[in-house]
């Protein structure tokens, strides 16, 4: 029994040109309608074959005028009448097709064919050189030769930028200098902007002035020590007092360093925050610093791709608004596959130099698989699903025979 929401799921991908859904919808249905045909064929094995094959045929080329709200089936039957009349008397074929709806109350769907003007118009036209017995069908074929293939597949990325950080100071305080222009390049180590400090250099000047006095401490003592005019034990004490000192002194360069904000890396600062007499925090961000060359190009392939993208593979990608190709290598994979998404995460670098592009933005990411020097390619259009297997009708001696193919890429 097929659920009517499910068949009209299938249509509705059908309609937009998923292969897959033809091919289940062919499935579903084939083995019915090839029942079907014998009946109104007489048990004529061959040519319910090929009413099938011919019905699912035009099922693919008028996928856009399906009507997903009406019987699937009914559409099939109508359109396999119309074959089946083109190939054998009208008459009994009108005459058993007929009798089955009556006697079955609807066959294997429940409610009669809808008549199809174009196929009743074709079948007047044809109708007046209409002969008794099989018709021959013409078909148009192509010469296929092998080829260069290359196996490859498009993806989507975003650009990130090789590095970016909010700048913020590390410590507390009213901030006195901002130098820097927005937008602009700026230095690894140059200095930014500045919190107020003047305590801090008030003590650094206090300590440093004690400094002088705590050495003439150390040096007399140890010249007293050589004499044995002093304990060993005074000497210590004083050249701890020194060493305590230096330390201090330290600390409160290390405090100053602190309010100083420096560009840890070469980059672009953007538009600042914060303005001249702003009390700043640690939390407080100044401005973003980002890194723009070289650009790290963000993409995911699925899972089935996972072996062949790894650490030195080559891509190109383009970006919206430019018909130019840009070439990146890829530098380092994840570690795992998304369980969620089932897909594979990589990045790659694009060098940058003009600084012509600017991370944020959608690429489309074109990935080389494989070439194959003398390839088979034949139009997806010529490949015929029958019962799980896939066929092609090849020309021998003026006839188009089918034969079972497999596919590789598409």
């Amino acid at each position: 029994m097929v659920n009517f929401t499910d068949e009209k799921h299938l249509l509705i991908d059908l309609k937009d040109g998923s292969f897959q859904a033809f091919e289940r919808l062919y499935n579903m249905y084939s083995g019915k309608l090839y029942n079907f045909i014998m009946r109104l064929s007489s048990g004529n094995q061959y040519m319910a074959e090929e009413v099938v094959q011919s019905t699912f045929i035009r099922i693919w080329e008028v996928r856009e005028k399906v009507d997903t709200n009406a019987s699937f089936i009914s559409f099939l039957c109508t359109i396999a009448k119309n074959l089946l009349m083109n190939m054998y008397q009208r008459q009994t074929v009108e005459y058993v097709y007929n009798e089955y709806l009556l006697k079955s109350g609807g066959g294997i769907y429940s409610q009669l064919p809808k008549k199809n003007d174009e196929l009743a118009a074709a079948d007047k036209v044809m109708g007046s050189n209409k002969k008794r017995g099989k018709q021959v069908l013409n078909v148009n074929a192509k010469v296929i030769k092998p080829q260069s293939l290359t196996d490859e597949f498009t993806t989507t990325g975003v650009l990130l930028p090789d590095e970016e950080v909010d700048l913020s100071f590390e410590t507390s305080g009213k901030i006195v200098e901002i130098n820097f222009e927005e937008g602009t390049a700026v230095k690894k180590g140059q200095l930014l902007a500045k919190v107020n400090d003047r305590q801090l250099q008030a003590q650094l000047q206090r300590l440093i002035s004690q400094l002088k006095l705590a050495e003439d401490r150390v040096f007399r003592q140890d010249a007293l020590l050589k004499r044995d005019a002093v304990s060993k034990e005074a000497y210590e004490q004083v050249k701890t007092d020194l060493a305590t000192l230096n330390a201090d002194i330290e600390i409160i360069k290390a405090n100053i360093e602190l309010t100083e904000l420096r560009a840890p890396f070469d980059g672009v600062i953007g538009l600042r925050q914060v303005s001249i007499g702003t009390y700043a925090s640690p939390t407080t961000v100044v401005a973003k610093l980002t890194k723009i060359a070289p650009l790290k190009v963000e993409f995911s392939v699925p899972e089935r791709y996972a072996k062949q993208i790894k650490k030195g593979t080559n891509l190109n990608f383009s970006v919206e608004g430019t018909l130019d190709a840009f070439g990146a290598q890829v530098y380092a994979v994840e570690s795992a596959i998304d369980p969620n998404l089932h897909q594979f995460t990589a990045r790659a670098l694009y060098p940058n130099v003009n600084r012509t592009l600017l991370p944020g933005r959608y690429a489309s990411v074109l990935l080389k698989k494989d070439e194959i020097p003398n390839a088979i390619a034949i139009p997806t259009e010529a490949i015929v699903p029958e019962m799980g297997k896939d066929k092609v009708y090849l020309y021998k001696s003026g006839k188009a025979e089918p034969v079972d193919i497999i596919t590789g890429i598409r």
